[in-house]
């Protein structure tokens, strides 16, 4: 049996004993669309460009640096107890921010529940999206408001819902898009690989999304598939790309120029954005039981933020006093965020039998009413 199938069996190993491989972060330098290298140099692409003005390039720093502060925040409060779980994503900012900027407002996104990022670029609050980690709705916000769907548990079923969306609007005749995020893990699922047939038999206008960020959970890119992953598109009859997932400049160029094909009439497509996973899972899984400390070292290096930082200082498009003032910016919403959190009311405990049937249901009423009596025996009691 294999160190990675047990890992969650034994305990922790000590340092001297740490599994030491380390899967090396590369990719094939022909297949990469690189725009923006992790030293911070601008290069081209054949197929790829994009030429963004030094506020633009501003913008897209000052979208992941606050959205990595956001995320940080997320993950402290759920150490504290304010939060029941999160899903972090830290290091996949540019993927996500760069994606995000691409899309017109009339797309249409579904995400998984580690987008945090694209629904900043959507204008999501970002309170918004911890009710449902507190346990105090089951979403937390209007998905037709900003053409962000709720945040999805179940894996790879969104990209289900993100075709059959697809095909409605290729059925309306608009010339919107739709983009469905997923992971490397939810690609070995079976509702990916219908979700592909069916995209691909109607022509439906999706972008299928899928953050490579190197590991399912505790499960390798190379235990899940003997093929990159973008190649997969190519047996479902559409073409695929992958994309460095650290260079926002590459994912939004990539992104923008997939969003264009699909509207045009031209069919699906998939980008593999090749990034990784900085932290862990979820905050109730522990990385260091099953990957080397050495490969998180590798991929420090090729840190997004820290690339654009570097571009915008060679090129003097961005001084300290902008650094310094997005500093106070990024203290200013980790404040609002922990004060809206620990501010949230308790849900309606009745709430929960609301908005399932349109007009009503009996079996419905009856939990209603038995639930309502249980609540009302603690009264009585005095509790």
């Amino acid at each position: 049996m294999t160190v990675d199938s047990t890992a969650a069996r034994k305990p922790r190993r000590s340092s001297s004993t740490k599994r030491t491989r380390a899967k090396q972060p590369t990719a094939d330098q022909t297949q990469l669309v690189q725009l923006l290298t992790p030293e911070g140099e601008r290069v081209e692409h054949p197929d790829y460009s994009i030429d963004l003005t030094p506020e633009e390039l501003r913008g897209l720093y000052r979208d992941m640096v606050l959205t990595r502060r956001f995320d940080a925040e997320a993950t402290t409060l759920q150490r504290q107890g304010e939060l029941g779980l999160w899903a972090s994503l830290l290091g996949q900012e540019a993927a996500q921010i760069g994606s995000g900027r691409a899309l017109r407002d009339d797309d249409y996104v579904f995400p998984t529940y580690r987008e945090h990022g694209v629904a900043w670029c959507r204008d999501v609050d970002p309170t918004n999206l911890l009710g449902m980690f507190r346990g105090v709705n089951n979403g937390g916000w209007d998905p037709n408001s900003n053409n962000f769907h709720l945040y999805t548990i179940v894996i790879g079923s969104q990209t289900l819902h993100a075709t059959g969306y697809a095909m409605g609007v290729a059925k309306d005749g608009a010339d919107s898009a739709v983009i469905a995020y997923f992971g490397d893990g939810a690609s070995s699922q079976g509702d990916v690989a219908e979700a592909f047939t069916f995209s691909a038999v109607y022509n439906a206008p999706v972008v299928f999304f899928c953050q490579n960020n190197q590991w399912a959970i505790s499960e390798p890119t190379e235990r899940q598939t003997r093929v990159p992953l973008y190649q997969r598109a190519q047996g479902y009859g559409f073409p695929g790309v992958r994309v460095d997932g650290n260079d926002v400049l590459a994912c939004l160029a990539v992104t923008r120029a997939a969003l264009e094909r699909v509207r045009s009439g031209q069919g699906p497509m998939l980008v593999e954005a090749y990034t990784y996973r900085m932290g862990a899972h979820t905050t109730s899984d522990d990385p260091t039981r099953y990957r080397a400390d050495e490969e998180r070292e590798l991929w420090e290096a090729k840190d997004p933020i820290l690339r654009l930082r570097t571009y915008l200082t060679r090129e003097k498009f961005a001084d300290e006093e902008f650094f310094t003032a997005l500093e106070r910016e990024s203290d200013a919403l980790a404040k609002r965020v922990r004060d809206a959190v620990r501010s949230m009311p308790d849900p309606d405990h009745m709430a929960i039998f609301e908005n399932i049937y349109a007009d009503g249901h009996a079996l419905v009423d009856e939990e209603r009413a038995q639930f309502a009596a249980y609540q009302a025996s603690f009264a009585e009691e005095g509790h």
